[in-house]
C-alpha cells in the first residue's frame, strides 16, 4: 500500500501538478487567479478567452500539490481530469451546447460512487481493493451531464463518522487526518471535512458533501464556507455509501451562496432508482432565481434562542447579525422548541438499525471481499494497527447487534424522531408564528484535534433539521479569534428557495467570508 501523498501524485497525469505550478509562476502575476474564484467568474474568463478549462484544471491541481501538503483534504485525484477538461474546451470551440457547470472542476466526498479510475472507499482500507462501482452515483451523472470536471475525491471521517464514539473528525484509515485551513492544529469537523477544507482553500471551484446529522453544516461553518443540507429526497441517495436512509443526503459545499444555488440546481433531479426523489419532483426548480439581494424583505424569521448561551464569543458575533436581518426588512420572533432535547436517543437507535441494513445492501451490490458489516468489523480487528490506532469501532459493534427494520424498537424510534422534529418541532413552531425560516448559530468554532481523546463535542444546531429531513443552510458569519463561525437558516420541507433568498441577502449584506490567511497568494 503506497501512502496517500504518493498515491495522489501517481494518480494525476505525470508531472501535471508540478508543471502547472511552474506555468502559474507563483508570486508573480498569473493569467487568472483561482483563489476565491466562482462559477460565474470562471465561465466569464473562459468565454473571454482569458483562460481555458484545461488551464483552470491545471491550476487547481497545482494548488492541491502546493497547499494540500498541509491540509490533507484531497484523498485522490482523477487521472482523467485533464482529458475531460480538453473535451470541455473542444466543445466550446465547436459551439456545442454546454451545461451550467461546463469546465468547472468539482471535488466530491469519498463515499460517492464513481465508475472511473478512482476509488470509492468511505476512507476505509477495506474498500481500497473493492470492485469499481458499476455506475456513477446518480448525482455524479448529473454533474457530468452539466459539464463538470470531477477533479478528485476528498477525505472524510471514516464511514462518515459512524464507527466510534471517540473518533476524531476528519480522520480515516486511508486518508489520515485532515486539518482546519485557518489554524492547522484545529479540527475541520466531520464527516465532510475534506470537502469543507478544500473549498476554504480554493482547491476546486465547488464541492459536494453528504450529511446524516451535521456533516455538511458543521464542516462548512467550521471552515468558513456555505453549505446546503437539502430536504430529504430532493437529491438522490443512489450510489452513496450510506449511514441511514431516513436522514442521508448529499448537498453543495461552496464559497458563495450563488455557487451553492447553481450546484443544488444540478443535483436536484428525479432518480428512478431512488423512489423518494419522485415525491420531491414537484419541488425541484432552478434555485438561482432566489439569489435576490433584497431577499430579506417581508421575511418572518424565528430566532432559535435555545441555541444561544452556549458559547459567549459566538453569541457576541451572531447577535449583531440579527440586526442585519432586521435592517434588510425581516421580522424577527424569538421561538422555543419544546422537544429539542428529547429525540437524541431515538435518533441514535434509528441510525444503528438503518446503518446495518443499508450498508449491508450497499456492500452486497458493490461486490468484493467484504460483503457485510460483520465482515468490516473482522477486517478492522485484523488490521487494527492501521484502522484503529486511535479509536475503535464501538458503533459498528452496536449496529451489528441490531435486528432488521421490522423490529418494533426501530419502528417506534423512527416514528418518535419524526414526530418530535417535524410535527411537534419545526412544523409546529413555524406554523404558529407564520415563519419563513429559523435562524441560529451553526455551532461553536473548531476545537483542537485530539487523536487520543477524540472530538470534544462542541455544540451544533444542525440536529433538529437533520433528523426531520428538512433543509438547512449555513453561511459565514465572521471569526472568533481567527476561527470561522457560521450562521444557519433552516425551515420546513422543500423551502430551499426561501432559505437561499435569506442566506444570499445576508451574505451580500455582511461579506463575512475571508480566505485562510496562511495560504500563499496566487494572484
Amino acid at each position: 500500500m503506497i501512502d496517500r501523498r504518493e498515491f495522489i501524485l501517481r494518480s494525476a497525469v505525470t508531472g501535471t501538478a508540478v508543471l502547472a505550478a511552474n506555468r502559474l509562476n507563483f508570486g508573480s502575476p498569473a493569467p487568472f487567479d483561482l483563489e476565491e474564484a466562482t462559477i460565474q467568474s470562471l465561465h466569464a474568463a473562459m468565454s473571454s478567452g482569458q483562460t481555458t478549462a484545461r488551464k483552470i484544471t491545471e491550476g487547481y491541481l497545482a494548488r492541491i500539490s502546493e497547499i494540500d501538503k498541509k491540509l490533507n483534504s484531497v484523498i485522490e485525484l482523477n487521472p482523467d481530469a485533464l482529458e475531460i477538461a480538453d473535451r470541455c474546451d473542444a466543445e466550446v470551440k465547436s459551439r456545442r451546447r454546454v451545461g451550467p457547470l461546463h469546465g468547472i472542476p468539482v471535488l466530491i466526498k469519498d463515499n460517492i460512487d464513481t465508475a472511473d479510475k478512482m476509488h470509492t472507499t468511505a476512507g476505509s482500507l477495506a474498500l481500497v481493493d473493492a470492485p469499481t462501482p458499476k455506475r456513477d452515483a446518480f448525482i455524479v451523472e448529473q454533474l457530468r451531464m452539466a459539464g463538470a470536471i470531477i477533479l478528485g475525491k476528498t477525505n472524510l471521517s471514516e464511514w462518515a463518522n459512524f464507527r466510534s464514539t471517540h473518533s476524531s473528525s476528519g480522520w480515516s484509515g486511508r486518508g489520515g487526518q485532515t486539518h482546519n485551513p485557518y489554524i492547522l492544529d484545529r479540527n475541520p469537523c466531520g464527516s465532510s471535512s475534506g470537502s469543507g477544507v478544500a473549498m476554504a482553500a480554493s482547491l476546486a471551484a465547488i464541492a459536494v458533501g453528504t450529511e446524516t446529522d451535521g456533516s455538511i453544516i458543521c464542516p462548512s461553518a467550521t471552515c468558513g464556507i456555505v453549505g446546503i443540507k437539502p430536504t430529504l429526497g430532493l437529491v438522490s441517495r443512489s450510489g452513496i455509501i450510506p449511514i441511514a436512509h431516513s436522514q442521508d443526503t448529499a448537498g453543495p459545499m461552496c464559497r458563495t451562496v450563488s455557487d451553492a444555488a447553481v450546484l443544488l440546481s444540478v443535483l436536484a433531479r428525479t432518480d428512478e432508482s431512488d423512489p423518494i426523489t419522485k415525491a420531491a419532483a414537484e419541488h425541484v426548480t432552478d434555485y438561482t432565481q432566489f439569489l435576490q439581494a433584497d431577499g430579506l424583505k417581508g421575511m418572518r424569521i424565528g430566532v432559535g434562542r435555545q441555541y444561544f448561551g452556549r458559547n459567549e464569543k459566538v453569541d457576541k458575533l451572531i447577535e449583531p447579525h440579527l440586526q442585519v436581518l432586521k435592517a434588510g426588512g425581516a421580522t424577527l420572533i424569538d421561538v422555543t422548541f419544546p422537544k429539542l432535547q428529547s429525540f437524541g436517543d431515538a435518533e441514535y437507535e434509528v441510525l444503528l438499525y438503518e446503518f446495518r441494513a443499508d450498508l449491508n445492501k450497499y456492500l452486497a451490490a458493490r461486490g468484493g471481499q467484504y460483503k457485510t458489516l460483520a465482515d468490516l468489523i473482522a477486517f478492522n480487528e485484523k488490521n487494527a494497527t492501521k484502522e484503529m490506532p486511535y479509536f475503535g469501532q464501538e458503533i459498528f459493534i452496536e449496529a451489528q447487534a441490531k435486528g432488521d427494520l421490522s423490529d418494533r424498537a426501530y419502528q417506534i424510534a423512527l416514528l418518535q424522531t419524526k414526530l418530535l422534529t417535524q410535527e411537534m418541532g419545526i412544523d409546529a413552531i413555524m406554523e404558529k408564528d407564520r415563519l419563513d425560516a429559523v435562524v441560529a448559530p451553526s455551532g461553536g468554532v473548531a476545537w483542537l484535534t485530539d487523536l487520543v481523546g477524540g472530538d470534544c463535542g462542541v455544540f451544533e444546531s444542525s440536529s433538529l433539521a437533520a433528523v426531520a429531513g428538512y433543509p438547512n443552510i449555513t453561511v459565514p458569519a465572521g471569526f472568533v479569534q481567527g476561527l470561522p463561525a457560521g450562521i444557519s437558516f433552516f425551515g420546513k420541507a422543500f423551502t430551499e428557495g426561501k432559505l437561499i433568498k435569506i442566506a444570499f441577502a445576508f451574505e451580500q449584506a455582511t461579506k463575512a467570508r475571508r480566505a485562510p490567511r496562511y495560504l500563499p497568494s496566487f494572484a
